[in-house]
């Protein structure tokens, strides 16, 4: 990670977590008395319709969300009014992405808004995303802000986005956060459609052709999961993520895992959710990812501990 992109996030965090660790302790009788073993750093799992936990880890903690961003994304373009039926210009960056964005997106072909939005959702196409905020009325500027707004009238205190793709690691959030953000999505039947579509054969114009996507969340394709909200995420300084609603022992459940060590380890932690929630199982994790969130415990863990000293000096 660039070093400014450090500095920046750890200002975040020195900001954030006086707030996070008072919620925390509000929480802790909650989240510390269940025993489920989860290989996700960061967590939180809440009855769709409700922002109230039934279980978090760190679920206060803002850290970068990689493309779960891309779920603010759909929110602000729907809300927006703009229409689903316009052909957006797939335009040049104005400014260098923050991470490498590889797209087979051609410069200057288009695309109806409602496909746009689709690819971004379901495959997490990084300049779909960015075309969706580009032809923003107002702007890109414009778009983030109107991200921030929704996050701040979502009561999603510990959340701050720079971009609508999520490939800056300066877009940062909370489990707790995001199950706000998951249940207000899923008001919206575009969001639940677009980011559950397992395949699609998406058409440009300008020139003609068309490129076929996948959706990144391999538990749409499984119908017991009944998966009617999903998006995924990943930046080496967010690590694996997934925010999904599915059915679990007969609920529909909102599920937010954030930072998982390997490319399946969101999902292993997901099953691991639904037999918790049906049969209390704690459940098993591989060494190596609880390793990785020891270690990843220990880093944010000695930044709240320098934030208390400074706060303590002052």
């Amino acid at each position: 990670m660039h070093k400014m992109n450090i500095a920046r996030i750890l200002l975040w965090l020195v900001l954030c977590l006086p707030l996070a660790v008072s919620a925390q302790q509000k929480g802790a009788s909650v989240a510390g008395a269940q025993n489920l073993n989860l290989a996700s750093v960061n967590a939180a799992v809440a009855m769709v319709g409700s922002n109230e936990l039934v279980f978090g880890r760190n679920a206060d903690r803002p850290v970068p969300i990689a493309s779960i961003t891309k779920v603010m994304t759909a929110l602000v373009v729907l809300e927006s009014g703009a229409p689903l039926n316009e052909w957006l210009v797939f335009e040049k960056r104005h400014t260098a992405a923050a991470a490498n964005a590889y797209t087979r997106i051609r410069i200057g072909s288009t695309m109806r808004r409602a496909d746009v939005l689709r690819i971004a959702l379901m495959s997490s196409e990084n300049f779909a995303a960015y075309t969706l905020a580009r032809s923003h009325p107002g702007g890109f500027d414009a778009f983030v802000d109107a991200m921030n707004a929704k996050a701040k009238a979502l009561g999603m205190m510990n959340t701050h986005f720079v971009d609508p793709t999520g490939l800056s690691a300066e877009n940062l959030s909370t489990a707790g956060d995001l199950v706000k953000l998951v249940n207000a999505a899923a008001k919206h039947p575009e969001i639940r459609e677009y980011s559950t579509t397992g395949y699609f054969r998406g058409s440009f114009r300008n020139p003609r052709y068309s490129l076929s996507f996948g959706n990144t969340n391999a538990l749409v394709h499984r119908e017991s999961w009944g998966v009617e909200l999903s998006k995924t995420g990943y930046l080496s300084e967010a690590g694996r993520c997934l925010v999904m609603i599915s059915e679990m022992n007969g609920k529909q459940v909102v599920t937010v895992l954030l930072d998982s060590l390997g490319t399946r380890s969101p999902m292993g932690d997901a099953g691991r959710i639904k037999r918790w929630l049906d049969t209390g199982a704690s459940g098993q994790v591989a060494k190596a990812a609880r390793q990785y969130a020891q270690e990843k415990n220990a880093a944010y863990n000695a930044v709240a501990q320098s934030t208390s000293t400074t706060t303590a000096l002052k």
